[in-house]
């Protein structure tokens, strides 16, 4: 018979443990959970798990130090990091620490559980990252992520890089944090839009010239390759370059040399090239506009960045930090932007991508009359939204239940026979909506009803069929992605899953 894994998580949070404990559980594993780091390295002076699960931000010893300390007494031991500040600093300072993989909160189980046999089958030491530099990105969806733990695992290579996304989603931030984290950020990083160049002048932007080369050539001039020996040079829009210079630059990626425009003797340099374009190259390829030896050239590593729309839930971040920008650029105040108008720019279709984001908190900063921002105040394109861009439906918040509330009686909807409920690759199936109707209403009516019967205990009733009919259309709405549907519910992934189990759901 197999084993079963032993796994211990260390996290202050009693929520999280409890959520890891029963879910590992239930995939057949061993949990014991830990408070805090001071408990674990006791029970770590006599025995040893299969794999360590912690927290990255706790009082006292942190996760990082936690890591450091079991990296040296336990140096086979993977460790998964979780943390809720989803930030490329934490990304990459788990993977600097040793960290088998990152996880950001909040998270699905299901993918907690299959990380975690796949750390145990592994069991190898991840090496420490260089120091983190300093980046201007932002983001905590999980698309994100995916480019944080990237970047992460792409810091000690050398290795080139084809970096695709969007005009706008911020390409050249990831190129610049690419160079910062690697061994070359002491040396240049030399940054080039290949559509802004003129064709005339590309090889003597790339290459260089010598003097006497041609008219107006009065000295010798190093090109973009040779400002960037050593360090990295950063090719954006690639797929506009001519294809006589694509010839060049594969020359250049074989061998490292060329020669300066009118030169004689060959040119050596050291550079490692980021590309990046917001075109399909392959189709270039297939068309014959792009060489196809360049193309697997450049694409060796393939990082991908998320447009705006993908990551609707960043935008309140990346709103408060190009609101406190705009304010510190232009003197003013920092403006406050209302919920309303919050959930009209999550909806929004954002074509410019996060280039746009930050011109409108521009816009807003001088041209919003007060510090609050009203939905009269957006610029007019963002005050009516493209009727042909589908929109999620805004739901209100459901809080947390609390002791404090059991004096008062919660609005409940009217009860209504159970919706079939059918697990289909996680989706719900769920009943064509009842007619919009007075809720609140109805269901003073059946309260004032039961009261009069003499029935007792009515809230212990309502609040579990309210949670439940709520759950249903969330996860209804969302075609059963949980972590989207807590979002609407104005829960915590967590929560979610939680509130599942509790209310006897757990086959959804």
């Amino acid at each position: 018979m197999t084993k079963a894994l032993e796994i211990w998580v260390v996290d202050d949070d009693e929520s999280i443990r409890w959520v890891m404990q029963k879910s590992l559980m239930r995939a057949g594993m061993k949990v014991q959970t830990f408070e805090g780091a001071a408990e674990l390295f006791d029970a770590l002076v006599e025995d040893t798990p299969d794999v360590l699960i912690t927290d990255i931000r706790m009082p006292g010893v942190t996760g990082l130090e936690l890591m450091e300390r079991v990296r040296r007494d336990r140096p086979g031991l993977p460790v998964i990091v979780m943390t809720a500040h989803s930030d490329l600093e934490a990304a990459v300072a788990s993977y600097k620490g040793g960290a088998f993989e990152y996880l950001p909160k909040p998270f699905d189980v299901n993918a907690v559980t299959e990380l975690v046999r796949r750390a145990a089958s592994r069991r190898e030491v991840v090496e420490p990252l260089p120091e983190l530099g300093s980046t201007a990105i932002i983001g905590e969806a999980p698309a994100m992520q995916d480019v944080f733990r990237a970047i992460g695992r792409l810091s000690q290579s050398q290795i080139t890089v084809m970096i695709t996304g969007e005009s706008g989603t911020g390409k050249e931030l990831v190129a610049r944090a690419l160079h910062v984290n690697s061994p070359r950020a002491p040396r240049p990083f030399i940054a080039v839009n290949t559509a802004a160049i003129p064709k005339d002048l590309m090889e003597s932007e790339f290459f260089g010239h010598e003097r006497g080369a041609f008219t107006g050539a009065q000295t010798q001039r190093k090109g973009r390759f040779e400002q960037a020996d050593g360090g990295t040079l950063f090719l954006d829009e690639i797929g506009d370059m001519p294809a006589d210079l694509q010839t060049r630059l594969l020359r250049v990626l074989q061998n490292g040399e060329f020669y300066r425009v009118g030169g004689v003797s060959p040119v050596k340099v050291d550079v490692r090239v980021i590309a990046a374009t917001h075109q399909d190259l392959e189709q270039l390829v297939r068309l014959g506009g792009f060489r196809e030896d360049l193309y697997h050239r450049l694409n060796v590593i393939r990082v991908r960045i998320p447009s705006l729309a993908e990551r609707a839930e960043d935008i309140p971040l990346l709103m408060r930090h190009f609101l406190l920008q705009a304010a510190h650029e232009l003197q003013s105040e920092v403006k406050r932007v209302q919920p309303e108008v919050m959930e009209r720019l999550k909806r929004f279709a954002w074509p410019g991508n996060v280039r746009q984001l930050e011109n409108v908190c521009r816009w807003l900063t001088v041209m919003a009359p007060g510090q609050d921002v009203h939905l009269v105040d957006l610029p007019p394109e963002l005050r009516e939204i493209d009727p042909g861009t589908p929109l999620p439906p805004v739901m209100t918040p459901v809080p947390e239940p609390s002791p404090a509330a059991a004096d008062s009686v919660p609005e409940v909807p009217q009860e209504a026979p159970p919706a079939p409920v059918t697990a289909f690759s996680s989706s719900v199936v769920a009943p064509a909506p009842a007619p919009a109707s007075n809720w609140p209403e109805a269901l003073r009516t059946w309260a004032d009803t039961e009261f009069a019967g003499g029935r007792s205990g009515l809230l212990d009733e309502a609040m579990p069929r309210f949670e439940r009919t709520l759950i249903l259309a969330a996860l209804h709405a969302t075609k059963g992605q949980r972590q989207e549907a807590a979002r609407r519910l104005g829960w915590g992934r967590n929560t979610l899953t939680r509130k599942i189990q509790e209310l006897g759901m757990d086959d959804l």
